[in-house]
C-alpha cells in the first residue's frame, strides 16, 4: 500500500502544483486522471523522490519514502513523460547501460536481466537496431523495461501511451497489466481511454487537487439518470438554469451536448448512456474550460 498524505508543492516561480493531496493506493494498476496542467507529473516525480515537496508524506508499506530516498529507490521503476535516449545506441546496449545505472554490476546478471525483460517487452528481435529507427511504441516498451530493472515493488508511468497508435497502444497496456500482480502500478495519464481499459481504481486530480477517488464502475454508476444528451444545434436560450453542460461530442457527423441535470431539462433532451469521459468532464469542467471532447 502507498499511503500519500496533504502532499502540497509551490514551484519558485509561484506555481502551487499540488494543494494537500492525500491517496491510498492498492496493490495493482491505479489511474490517475486529469487534464494537462493538473499536477499529475509533479505527484509522480514527488513520489519518485526526484523532488521533494513542501509538505506532506509517502509511505510504502513501513518505508517512509521521503525520509529514505536512496532505500526507495531500490524499489521503485518510473517512466517519466519525458524519457531520452542515446538515438545511435541500440535497445541491448541502452538497456545494458541503465542496468549499469541501477546497480546490476555482475555482467552475467545483468546479461540475463537485459535479455529477459528485451523479451518480455518484445524487443527482443529488435535488439540491435539502433534506436532513432524505434516507432514510439517500441521506445515506450523500451522505456518500461528500464523500469522493470530489478522488479521493482512500485512502478510509475506518466503518459506510456500519449501518441501512440491503437496496436501499440494495446501493447504497452497488456504490459503493464503483466506488471500488476506483484507491484503498486500507477498510470499517470490524460487519457480517460486507458484508465477505463486497465485500472480498478482512479483518482481525478484538478488544478493539484484529488476531486475523485472511486472505482471506473462506481464513477459511471453515479452519473445514472442524470445525464441527458441534444443534438445541436439548436440550445434554446430558455434552457433551465440548472442544466450543467458538460461537453460536447461529435457522433455520425452530428454534434451532441451532454448535460447533467436532476430531472430531464426539456422535451429535447434524451436519456444519455453515461461513461468514463462524462465522469472526467463532470469532474474537470465544461466547454467554457476548453475542455470539449470531438474539438
Amino acid at each position: 500500500m502507498l499511503s500519500i498524505r496533504d502532499l502540497t508543492k509551490t514551484y519558485p516561480d509561484g506555481h502551487q502544483a499540488l494543494r494537500g493531496v492525500s491517496l491510498d493506493i492498492p496493490a495493482g494498476i491505479y489511474g490517475l486522471l486529469g487534464p494537462n496542467g493538473a499536477g499529475k507529473s509533479s505527484l509522480m516525480r514527488t513520489i519518485a523522490t526526484l523532488q521533494r515537496p513542501d509538505t506532506g508524506s509517502i509511505t510504502f508499506d513501513s518505508m517512509d519514502l521521503l525520509a529514505n530516498p536512496e532505500s526507495a529507490r531500490d524499489i521503485l521503476g518510473y517512466l517519466p513523460q519525458d524519457f531520452g535516449f542515446y538515438p545511435r545506441a541500440t535497445a541491448l546496449s541502452m538497456l545494458d547501460h541503465f542496468a549499469v545505472l541501477k546497480g546490476v554490476s555482475d555482467r552475467r546478471q545483468r546479461q540475463e536481466v537485459v535479455e529477459g525483460l528485451l523479451a518480455r517487452v518484445n524487443l527482443w528481435k529488435v535488439r540491435h537496431q539502433r534506436l532513432h529507427g524505434f516507432s514510439g511504441g517500441m521506445r515506450q516498451r523500451l522505456g518500461i523495461a528500464q523500469a522493470l530493472i530489478g522488479q521493482p515493488l512500485l512502478i510509475i508511468v506518466d503518459e506510456p501511451t500519449a501518441g501512440l497508435d491503437p496496436e501499440e497502444r494495446h501493447r504497452v497496456l497488456d504490459l503493464l497489466a503483466s506488471c500488476a500482480d506483484s507491484a503498486v502500478v500507477i498510470l499517470s495519464t490524460h487519457l480517460v481511454e486507458d484508465v477505463a481499459d486497465l485500472c480498478p481504481r482512479m483518482a481525478m486530480l484538478v488544478a493539484g487537487q484529488v476531486c475523485l477517488e472511486s472505482t471506473p464502475a462506481d464513477a459511471i454508476r453515479a452519473l445514472r439518470g442524470r445525464l441527458w444528451q441534444m443534438s445541436v444545434p439548436p440550445i434554446q436560450r430558455d434552457t433551465p438554469v440548472d442544466t450543467s453542460i458538460i461537453c460536447t461530442r461529435r457522433m455520425s457527423g452530428a454534434r451532441i451536448a451532454f448535460a447533467i441535470a436532476p430531472t430531464r431539462p426539456s422535451p429535447a433532451w434524451a436519456t444519455a448512456i453515461p461513461d468514463l469521459e462524462h465522469v472526467f468532464f463532470s469532474v474537470v469542467g465544461g466547454p467554457s474550460q476548453a475542455h470539449q471532447a470531438g474539438k
